[in-house]
């Protein structure tokens, strides 16, 4: 198998072309959040049977909905940009303007810019809780204009705001949410002025999100007025998207935040993309090009910077590495540096120009050698993620023509292709299989889970695989066991036997964001975790437990010695009465567990190297020391972590 450590690299591969897949160019999300302040959406909802509902109106739900959002990607995605923009409101607000209810002192009347587009800050965040949570401060600026606001005035108030602050960003989304379906039902010319806003809203890149809210007594009916707003290019070449449904406001609050929060999480970002215009040779001489995206990627938490808080203030460290020769002392310059493979015992030089052509494959592409039915895949060739791959017309005409055929005949047939890929200038040759999707959607939020089209799955090489150790052939259980722990499975299925990952936050990195969270906005700091991988020992207890205690009983009667005499048993006991008995062998003791004292005589008799790279780096983890480099470098920290303590 595959190892999955990848401390094995050596530095000579750093040099590489490497793709950060956290940093994607021309990428970056600005979104701003067009929340309507009228009569209807300030009403507050009616009582609910419900103990834990509140009365939230629509627009503080809204308004609730993007504090919870901006909370999240203040840290998550520290370079997105996201601004809040309350149009129909009495008082009028833009960039850099004063506070006014005049309307001919405004550049845009009834629209206040509450937060501009920007990454969120601190003091952002604060401003928007202020206002969710201080219902003084609500009354002040959630006024509703007397006459009615002009949606073409509040788009191109919104074009404004993109043009300015985010001219270059590779993602601009406008959020709008309403319970208005029809702002201008009796002005015609109001209506088409909104609608050429949108289409230059569209022009310059921007694509309107519409969160519609249906009160109890009306549906909203998006027909009326934003099917001419959301505009869409009907020849554009793009994955097909999911509209959302009308969120209703009756009920609760809760319910009516949650389904906003959810509707909004579900546009997040698309799938971003790895690489473009890549040559997908399918036959000598024929080739299409494709786009490849990142569908799956781990999260962690990123340290964009070190700080400083020795001084009056907290200070941004700026870094600086430099390499010494190991006799005198002095700085040795990158020209001076020559890179070495050791064989047979000698060291091996290369040039600069020679370690290129050494890993020169060729230029990007993917090249299929042939085709395998998917049955030959086996589970255990997975090695790395896949990428998923969409046809693109940029450099080949009929390119999603072709992707097509290929990816009906791959999924009719149950067949996989083979490929060459090279996914960047100097990136180590991979082979890949072809697999093909189908589209799967949520069946709540109808947002698209499994996109449809190919997947580049990486295919472990011969010297990748490993022999797995011998062990003992696996013990049988009585069918007694077997059919007792199938009533135990059967009750404890997860709801529609499927896991579902977006239920399930990352709670080491959610704790992580919570504690920054509370000291950038000063709040107290939690401390129990919000952490909803727990089991409900609850839940489980009430609905398997009787088929638990009953199935350990069996276990327990079933692994009862037998009350037959061993006859064999007993003779060798009787030959082993007169010998010694042999000294078990201590179990080895783990690093965790070792005092400073022990770790001390360990460094004496030199038995630090016993332990495996992962247990030396989970140790300097658990102590806030460097885990990188080498086996030699890693004990070197233990050894300077128990000289100073």
């Amino acid at each position: 198998m595959a190892d999955s450590n990848e401390g094995w690299k050596d530095e000579e591969e750093e040099e590489e072309e490497e793709l950060d897949e956290n940093d994607y160019r021309s990428q970056k999300d600005a979104v701003l959040f067009a929340i309507d302040v009228s009569e209807t959406m300030l009403t507050p909802l009616p009582e609910s049977d419900n103990k834990k509902a509140n009365r939230d109106s629509p627009t503080a739900a809204a308004l609730k909905c993007a504090y919870q959002i901006m909370q999240q990607r203040i840290i998550s995605n520290p370079k997105d940009m996201m601004g809040i923009l309350l149009f129909g409101t009495d008082k009028s607000k833009f960039q850099g303007e004063a506070v006014n209810s005049s309307r001919s002192s405004s550049a845009y009347p009834h629209c206040y810019l509450l937060s501009d587009l920007d990454i969120p800050s601190a003091v952002d965040v604060k401003t928007l809780k202020n206002l969710v949570e201080d219902e003084d401060e609500a009354k002040y600026l959630l006024v509703p204009s007397e006459e009615p606001v002009s949606m073409s005035n509040m788009l191109f108030c919104a074009n404004q705001i993109f043009t300015t602050k985010a001219p270059n960003f590779g993602s601009r989304r406008l959020f709008i949410i309403s319970d208005n379906d029809s702002p201008h039902s009796s002005d015609k010319i109001a209506r088409s002025a909104a609608a050429v806003r949108a289409k230059d809203l569209y022009d310059l890149g921007v694509i309107i999100e519409l969160f519609p809210i249906s009160q109890p007594d009306h549906e909203f009916d998006r027909t009326k007025f934003y099917d001419d707003i959301i505009y869409r290019d009907p020849t554009e070449v793009d994955e097909p998207s999911v509209g959302s449904t009308a969120l209703k406001s009756g009920g609760d609050g809760i319910s009516l935040l949650n389904n906003l929060i959810s509707d909004v999480n579900s546009k997040n970002v698309a799938k971003r993309s790895l690489f473009s215009n890549m040559p997908f040779e399918i036959g000598p001489g024929f080739k299409i090009s494709v786009k490849g995206f990142n569908v799956l990627q781990k999260q962690q938490p990123a340290r964009s910077c070190y700080v400083y808080l020795g001084g009056e203030t907290a200070e941004i460290v700026v870094g600086e590495t430099k390499q010494l020769a190991a006799d005198t002392d002095k700085d040795v310059q990158k020209v001076d540096v020559k890179k070495a493979y050791k064989f047979g015992g000698e060291q091996v030089l290369f040039t600069p120009e020679e370690q290129k052509k050494l890993k020169d494959f060729g230029s990007p592409c993917i090249r299929i050698i042939g085709f395998k039915p998917q049955s030959m895949l086996p589970i255990w060739a997975s090695v790395k993620k896949s990428t998923f791959i969409y046809p693109s017309e940029e450099s080949y005409v009929g390119s999603t023509r072709v992707f097509s055929a290929l990816w009906q005949k791959l999924l009719k047939d149950n067949k996989m292709g083979l490929a060459w890929f090279i996914a960047r200038a100097n990136a180590t040759p991979l082979l890949v299989a072809i697999l093909p999707s189908t589209e799967r959607l949520d069946e709540t939020t109808k947002g698209q889970v499994i996109p449809a089209g190919l997947w580049l799955y990486p295919l472990p090489f011969a010297d990748d695989i490993r022999q797995p150790a011998d062990s003992q052939p696996p013990f049988t259980s009585p069918d007694i066991l077997v059919d007792g722990m199938r009533k135990v499975v059967q009750q404890l299925q997860l709801p529609k036997a499927i896991y579902d990952p977006s239920k399930y936050p990352n709670p080491s990195l959610q704790w992580h964001y919570r504690i920054l969270q509370a000291i950038a906005l000063e709040e107290e700091v939690p401390e129990i975790p919000d952490d909803k991988t727990l089991p409900k020992y609850r839940q489980i207890e009430k609905r398997a437990g009787s088929y638990l205690h009953g199935w350990r009983q069996i276990l327990e009667k079933e692994s009862e010695p037998s009350q037959r005499p061993n006859v064999k048993r007993e003779a060798s006991l009787e030959v082993e009465a007169g010998r010694p008995k042999k000294k078990a062998k201590a179990a080895p003791q783990s690093l965790d567990s070792m005092s400073v004292d022990d770790l001390r005589k360990a460094i004496e008799s030199e038995s630090l190297g016993k332990f495996t790279v992962g247990d030396l780096k989970d140790w300097l983890f658990s102590k806030g020391i460097s885990t990188s480099g080498k086996k030699p470098q890693l004990i070197e920290r233990v050894e300077q972590w128990v000289e100073d303590n």
